[in-house]
């Protein structure tokens, strides 16, 4: 077999197929066809003689693998072995299931998925007394998560004199007890249980080693500690590993991604050839620009400008708007006009940095009646802002006895699932003296909500619900997601302030809300049908026509959450921005507002740093009344 289509590869493309002996690094920036360079390289190294059973190609995520697999298959012959492309965990299940005798556990051990791994977390806790409501089981399991992914064993985690380290030892020793005692793994085990099984069985170790002689990874930046060290251990042998990533495009940190894998590549592998892949066949050559106005501040990065023959392009359209709501306005509008005008609404994208800004853009969509979808959960789907709204309605009506079911727990008080039927049943004196001591303080919370709505606002009752109902407590103990939940609620507090001069607010209110859902369900369609609404995060890897990137303010985006944030914390908001900006190919919408409600108070708000790094002459502003492009220039 031969690979005909080197010819359709550029330079760099072909230089990196051809390096095939040796370890290689690949610079791939955005939209510079890696995943056919990849692909090819595969193909190149078949016809070439080396089977396909002796290829490993790893991605992050399974879609990455088809995509690469429907490449290769169609010019491979039927009876031809296949080169093995799959996840991390896809490679770690693969290898744990074929050692399962020198693990000592049934080939067919049990994969915990999230929801089983909480379960046996909270059984953990119970083993030693402690409190759930104290100690929350989902904050404990991703201190787990973070130290697996670190390469850490639980004899190895030092506890220290911090107590949520201690409380963390306490309960993963007991964890791993259990898991053992049922023969499971969870997502992590399937990584770090691979790479003690070949860090200690040299003779496993080699049996990989021989098997695959050519390995490749995807998106390296993005690799964790116990990621790069299996890679490390498989490649040692042969030392053909072809490693693709961009360090500018390292946005998962805070799911311990190391970028210093990528940027410490020709230290771990000497001798190693580096190749930038620098043109890109996705975006116009002024929205190339702005990407690299932005990136180009960073430090901590490997050097490279994009290039393209694609043409000039449109200037990027900034608009600055008065309120978040004169911004939602703008990027609906805009959008209506470009469907109107003949673009398919599966070509358009709004990004965001956080979720609780689709929000504003849902209601704004919804009004245009634009046919979105929101990537990840709608708003009023959420089901923190589901629990707060629940609360708020069983407070006014003791009948409805959904919502009670979904709060009557939340945040946990312990009243467990046997107390909860015999209130259901009418039978709260059958209740323990401990569950009827929690559900008679919940009846308390809720007699107290009643009496504070009927003397305050909207807006004020649902921030009471908040702070009183004991969620903001604990989604302050969650950290960064328990950050991003409270923030969503601080949204939906700021969307009731609209409600609160109304007569009979609390009704127009919910009739709204209950219409808004309604509504939104009734536009799902294909996805070619619809805009689509995501933060910045769920682009990565995607592509379209015309984009809008909002929010763009000082605290926002970048958001300075923490009060005091790192160098490297700040170059991967730049990194984000730049990712925003590389999804777009055609048109680029950047906007603004000069005050955003944030928990019902009104922000004033300064540009975002990333729109004054952009060169004005790439830049024209739109205006606030018609939207239409004119000559004028902001002032920063």
């Amino acid at each position: 077999m031969n690979n005909p289509h080197l010819s359709l590869l550029n330079k760099e493309q072909q230089e990196a197929v051809l390096a095939t002996e040796g370890p290689l690094l690949v610079v791939a920036g955005a939209g510079t066809g890696k995943t056919k360079m990849l692909t090819h390289r595969i193909l190149h190294l078949i016809s070439q003689g080396v089977s396909p059973s002796s290829l490993l190609a790893i991605t992050f995520t399974n879609k990455a693998a088809e995509e690469m697999r429907e490449r290769i298959l169609p010019f491979l012959g039927q009876d031809d072995l296949s080169p093995l492309l799959v996840t991390f965990h896809a490679l770690g299940l693969r290898i744990l299931r074929e050692e399962h005798k020198t693990l000592s556990v049934n080939r067919y051990f049990n994969i915990l998925d999230t929801q089983d791994k909480v379960s046996l977390i909270k059984q953990a806790m119970d083993y030693h007394s402690i409190d759930p409501k104290e100690w929350e089981p989902k904050k404990i399991s991703g201190v787990i998560s973070r130290a697996k992914s670190d390469g850490i064993k639980v004899s190895e985690y030092m506890a220290e004199n911090n107590p949520l380290r201690v409380i963390t030892k306490m309960v993963w020793e007991r964890y791993e007890y259990l898991k053992k005692q049922e023969e499971s793994f969870d997502f992590d085990d399937l990584l770090l249980e691979t790479f003690l099984l070949l860090s200690q069985n040299p003779e496993i170790l080699k049996k990989y080693q021989q098997r695959w002689r050519y390995i490749h990874v995807d998106e390296y930046q993005d690799t964790n500690t116990i990621q790069y060290k299996i890679v490390k251990l498989l490649a040692q042998a042969h030392n053909n590993i072809c490693v693709v990533g961009d360090s500018d495009q390292n946005i998962y940190s805070w799911r311990g991604a190391d970028m210093s894998n990528i940027l410490h590549f020709e230290k771990d592998f000497p001798g190693a050839k580096v190749i930038i892949l620098e043109k890109n066949y996705r975006s116009s050559k002024i929205i190339l620009q702005a990407a690299h106005d932005v990136i180009s501040k960073n430090v901590e990065r490997i050097e490279k400008k994009l290039e393209t023959d694609n043409p000039e392009g449109d200037k990027i359209v900034v608009f600055e708007a008065f309120s978040s709501q004169e911004e939602a306005d703008f990027v609906a509008r805009t959008t209506n006009k470009l469907i109107q005008d003949g673009v398919a609404p599966g070509d358009i994208a709004v990004l965001f940095r956080t979720n609780f800004q689709s929000r504003i853009l849902e209601e704004f969509f919804l009004s245009y009646s634009i046919p979105y979808t929101v990537v990840g959960i709608k708003f009023f789907e959420r089901k923190e802002v589901k629990d707060i709204l629940s609360y708020l309605k069983f407070s006014l009506n003791a009948q409805s006895l959904s919502d009670l079911k979904r709060i009557i727990n939340e945040p946990k008080r312990g009243i467990g699932k046997v107390s909860i039927a015999r209130i259901f049943a009418g039978q709260s004196e059958q209740l323990t003296a401990k569950a009827k001591e929690s559900y008679e303080g919940f009846l308390s919370l809720v007699n107290e909500i009643t009496l504070f709505s009927k003397e305050h606002l909207l807006s004020e009752t649902l921030k009471f619900i908040i702070q009183k109902s004991g969620l903001e407590k604990k989604f302050l103990k969650e950290g960064e997601d328990g950050q991003e939940r409270l923030d969503n609620l601080k949204e939906l507090v700021s969307y009731a302030t609209k409600y609160d001069d109304q007569e009979n607010s609390f009704e127009a209110f919910f009739e709204e809300t209950a219409l808004f859902s309604g509504e939104n369900e009734s536009k799902e369609k294909g996805e070619e049908s619809l805009v689509r609404l995501m933060t910045i995060h769920a682009s990565k890897g995607l592509e379209f026509s015309y984009v809008f990137i909002t929010g763009l303010e000082q605290g926002l985006f970048p958001s300075t959450r923490d009060e005091v944030k790192t160098s490297y914390e700040e170059e991967e908001e730049r990194r984000l921005c730049y990712v925003a900006i590389t999804r777009a190919k055609k048109q680029l919408y950047l906007s603004f507002a000069r005050t955003r409600m944030i928990y019902g108070q009104e922000r004033i708000n300064e540009p975002s740093e990333f729109l004054k790094d952009i060169s004005e002459e790439f830049l024209e502003h739109a205006d606030s009344q018609d939207g239409e492009e004119i000559t004028h220039y902001l002032e920063w």
